[in-house]
């Protein structure tokens, strides 16, 4: 491993590293990682229009295949700004709250967008334009997971005011999968809000295995094409309990 950088930001010790193996595989990785061990984001050095991770070459598919024609996209979690570059004819805004993280990622890994906000996702939403996009992803984490201001009832209802008629919400979460009491209650939350929903995991070696969530909610129904969603199954989430700003429960 050659360290490239390290910074602190935001209770964050952020490292930019050089590998030649990553989860296994060999080659020439470089990597942007959190100091609780959390990838932030990884660039195929020999490929680097690859897309290394299964969760966002799914999500890029969801949106594609849901509305091909869509325009703008606001996202509340930067890491590399994977997604971002891959549509770089589509208007994108970004929310970070690192700016560490969003400096690094222009420094080695070739972001040159000037579309990054640094702040709360939630509150920089808050100030869009009703109708405005036709996609909000979330892809945000601490080292608690997804922070609770963006899970609750009042953080999807502002998320369904800024989407157009045809628009959707996907969330790249961590979780267990169907028996997750935090995941059925945030798909709960946001089936209040949304006349579908859709849940999908990644598959793994244990029952209570930390693994990649997605849930995608929108006004109109949801398709995808499973040979596309980079090894990611549909799962049928429980019933949870309602989340609010201020839950303890969570």
């Amino acid at each position: 491993m050659q360290l490239l950088a390290r910074e602190f930001g935001n209770n964050h010790e952020i490292t930019v590293y050089d590998t030649t193996e990553l989860y296994g595989e060999k080659g020439k990785f470089r990597v942007m990682q959190f100091s609780n061990q959390a990838i932030q984001g990884a660039l195929d050095l020999n490929n680097p229009d690859r897309i290394l991770f299964e969760y966002p070459r799914a999500i890029i598919h969801l949106m594609a295949f849901n509305n091909p024609t869509f325009e703008d996209v606001f996202v509340i979690g930067h890491g590399i700004g994977t997604i971002a570059s891959h549509f770089a004819e589509k208007r994108f805004k970004v929310a970070e709250l690192n700016e560490k993280v969003v400096a690094l990622s222009k420094q080695y890994f070739g972001y040159h967008k000037d579309n990054v906000i640094v702040g709360d996702g939630r509150h920089i939403l808050s100030s869009e334009a009703p109708l405005a996009y036709d996609y909000i992803i979330l892809d945000a984490f601490t080292d608690k997971g997804t922070p609770e201001h963006l899970t609750s009832k009042e953080f999807f209802k502002i998320t369904k005011e800024k989407l157009d008629a045809r628009g959707s919400i996907i969330m790249n979460l961590m979780g267990k999968g169907e028996n997750d009491t935090l995941m059925n209650a945030i798909h709960t939350t946001l089936s209040e809000e949304y006349a579908f929903t859709k849940s999908f995991s990644l598959q793994s070696e244990g029952a209570a295995d930390i693994k990649n969530i997605m849930i995608i909610g929108s006004n109109k129904p949801i398709g995808f094409q499973l040979r596309n969603m980079a090894g990611f199954t549909e799962i049928d989430l429980g019933q949870g309990h309602l989340i609010w700003d201020g839950d303890s429960r969570k």
